[in-house]
């Protein structure tokens, strides 16, 4: 039942046209009647009828203005005209405000019905096609998660065309602004799980907590990708990503103590481009590989623990030199021995042919050049240089290429495992060489080490821990006491100016700590090294 305004400054004329005409045969209900276009005007704002039919010549405001007002405010509305003038001026005005009819009067009851009888049609229409606009709106609103999902997938994988890009992202409504990206991997451990709790339900859980936790803080798009959660993020600034690193690493964390999830948060290389999140996922999911060195229940930032190390790409060979790059990476002495065999049995032994020999032995030296390079080992190891390591090897038999290959994937595998020594090393150096330049300093901290070391404080706390069997704290006071120590039997300045030189303002507190070190107050630590 659509409903309908009528408007003539003579009642009567309403009256007769609401009398005479069978309405709700129609389908129209008279919701009131007004007698000037300003009453007219007052009515709409709170009746909002489907149809306003009136006069032209009225008082204060005529039918032409009423229906400019309404077609600007009310643009919805149809409009039906009826006046005592053939007046070729309002049938043009009334065709360029889009009046649906145009009646002169005397108003005939058959002409009306004939006219409304057409407009309920109109109207059916418009409503069964916006009903459908609409029904499809709330599809597509409904499916919004799905299709963003999967763009999400896609461009995790690098298939997301750069011309097509931003089409994505303003159908698909995705708040996209930066300026910094990175992926972050959740992996819930599969053969951890507490006692009788199903491995998909926990899964679901740390999704959920994952959502609730990070999601918001970091403007995350979180996503199922491989059995894993993949969180996109953005970041302010590339440095945050060592808090990053930090909220992801109490995530972790929080999800072993609330749910008993053992989880590993793999945080990819920042970038500013969305389409280099491909290489941030690949760094990503190669972070969460380092687990079997590093443990699981933590979050693990690949640029920390290998810091020069670059985005790892699959072999061209496919699985089984991917699987040989990846032992010598992460694995020990007889995994790595094992992908050695694994490879000859699959990619070598199997050629029946000289020349597919030859493109194996090439395709070998390719892919461990450029294994090498990305990972910054001793190329002079692949000796006399491709042409030369070429003809060397295209002449060995499988046995012989089998040791040499063995051999030298030995070396590397050691070498990496020297690297990453060397880097946790250099690292502690360089906290411990910040600490005896900036100990006076009384805010120094964790955050101000990690800061200037560029690296999360829960990566670093674990390595410096682990290296020198002390927290940093800790390390950082007792270098502290050690130089006041020494002040307390080299000068004669006063307790409260030594607490001062070496980060302390309040003395109390700085006594109270030294007490607890070395177990005699500072006075009369100087006190017993003088009487000695």
């Amino acid at each position: 039942m659509y409903t309908l305004l009528l408007v003539d400054d003579e009642e009567e004329v309403t009256q007769i046209i609401a009398k005479k005409v069978k309405w709700n045969e129609l389908g129209f209900s008279v919701v009131g009647h007004a007698n000037n276009g300003l009453k007219a005007l007052e009515m709409l704002e709170e009746i909002q009828p489907d149809v306003v039919m009136t006069d032209i010549r009225m008082p204060y405001m005529d039918g032409l203005e009423l229906c400019g007002q309404i077609r600007e405010k009310y643009p919805a509305t149809k409009l039906v005209l009826f006046t005592g003038f053939d007046d070729f001026e309002y049938a043009k005005e009334a065709v360029h405000l889009e009046i649906e009819e145009y009646i002169l009067k005397p108003l005939n009851a058959a002409e009306i019905t004939k006219v409304f009888e057409d407009l309920k049609k109109k109207l059916d229409q418009e409503i069964n096609e916006k009903k459908g606009a609409e029904l499809l709106k709330k599809y597509y609103k409904d499916s919004l998660p799905l299709l963003q999902a999967n763009f999400y997938s896609t461009l995790i994988e690098g298939r997301v065309p750069e011309e097509e890009l931003g089409k994505y992202i303003m159908n698909y409504e995705i708040d996209f602004t930066g300026p910094w990206y990175a992926c972050i991997i959740i992996h819930t451990s599969t053969t951890q799980v507490p006692k009788d709790i199903d491995v998909q339900l926990l899964a679901i859980s740390v999704d959920r907590q994952a959502g609730e936790r990070l999601e918001e803080k970091w403007r995350g798009k979180r996503f199922n990708y491989l059995g894993d959660t993949v969180m996109i993020v953005q970041l302010e600034s590339k440095e945050e990503v060592s808090e990053l690193t930090d909220s992801c690493d109490r995530f972790c964390k929080y999800v072993n103590h609330m749910i008993g999830a053992v989880v590993t948060v793999g945080v990819g290389q920042v970038c500013d481009n969305i389409l280099e999140l491909v290489k941030s996922y690949q760094s990503a999911r190669e972070a969460v590989s380092y687990r079997v060195l590093y443990g699981s229940n933590q979050a693990i930032n690949l640029k920390e623990i290998v810091p020069k190390r670059k985005v790892a790409t699959e072999a061209a060979d496919g699985t089984e030199l991917a699987y040989l790059f990846k032992m010598i990476c992460l694995g020990k002495n007889p995994d790595v021995k094992s992908a050695v065999e694994r490879y000859m049995e699959h990619k070598i032994v199997p050629t029946k042919s000289l020349e597919k020999y030859h493109v194996a032995v090439m395709e070998l030296i390719s892919e461990m050049y450029h294994f090498m390079v990305n990972n910054e080992l001793d190329i002079q190891k692949l000796s006399g240089g491709a042409g030369q390591l070429y003809t060397l090897l295209s002449n060995m038999e499988p046995q012989v290429l089998e040791k040499w290959l063995l051999n030298l994937c030995l070396a590397l595998h050691e070498d990496m495992a020297n690297a990453r020594d060397h880097s946790k090393r250099s690292l502690i150096d360089q906290a411990k060489e910040y600490v005896h330049n900036n100990y006076q300093e009384e805010s120094l901290g964790l955050d101000d080490i990690c800061r200037e070391l560029g690296v999360s404080n829960s990566y670093f706390s674990s390595i410096f821990k682990k290296e020198t069997g002390k927290s940093f704290v800790g390390y950082l006071t007792g270098y502290r006491m050690e130089k006041a120590a020494r002040m307390l039997v080299e000068t004669n300045e006063k307790s409260y100016m030594i607490a001062k030189s070496v980060g302390y303002t309040d003395p109390n507190y700085f006594s109270y700590v030294f007490k607890r070190q070395y177990g005699v107050s500072p006075s009369k630590y100087r006190t017993e090294y003088e009487n000695i």
